[in-house]
């Protein structure tokens, strides 16, 4: 049965890093379906404002543009996963819904939350080392990023090393997941 991992974290918490590393150690390949691939097929356009606000511009929430995307991108998830192809995707869940429609996709399939955390000053440090990150995304998405997800195993980058995170990833998933299970349910109860 194939394997879904999916990364969530604010940004410049280690997700592509992490995400990187799993691929090289996984003995199987796992496809990078991560949240940028979606983004960078977007019109280049899109990727500057205001036009970016309609994605993810305001980091802790998406406009409507973010909202059909992303979408996209889970039932992309989802398809990939059923034709027998393994995937890691990092992804930045600060919509509800988001949390909500991965866990009616994946309840049911090999799929893990993973939530990869990191303090805020540590963040803001990275991004600003970066350059290639909006200023103040870290900020934006810190109260946000975790608010309505249960997850398979938490990590934090700023004690564990890349390499300790994507071992104890690979000693998770040798058993079943329960995250999305536990997320679909919980769901299930708040709408009854």
């Amino acid at each position: 049965m194939p394997t879904i991992i999916i990364l969530n974290g604010a940004s410049s918490s280690g997700k592509s890093t992490l995400l990187k590393a799993l691929q090289n150690k996984l003995q199987e390949p796992y496809l990078d379906m991560g949240i940028d691939k979606f983004i960078w097929m977007l019109p280049s356009r899109y990727l500057n404002r205001p036009l970016w606000d309609e994605i993810l511009g305001k980091a802790h929430q998406s406009g409507a543009l973010g909202l059909t995307l992303f979408s996209g991108m889970h039932h992309a998830l989802a398809a990939t996963a059923q034709r027998g192809n393994n995937i890691i995707a990092d992804h930045v869940l600060v919509e509800k819904v988001w949390i909500d429609e991965c866990a009616s996709l994946f309840a049911e399939m090999n799929a893990y939350l993973i939530g990869i955390h990191c303090p805020l000053e540590i963040l803001e440090q990275r991004e600003r080392d970066r350059k290639d990150r909006t200023l103040g995304q870290a900020r934006a998405q810190f109260d946000v990023i975790h608010k309505h997800a249960k997850y398979d195993i938490e990590l934090d980058t700023s004690h564990l090393t890349t390499d300790e995170c994507a071992n104890k990833v690979i000693e998770r998933i040798k058993n079943p997941p329960e995250a999305f299970h536990l997320l679909k349910n919980l769901t299930g109860l708040i709408n009854n």
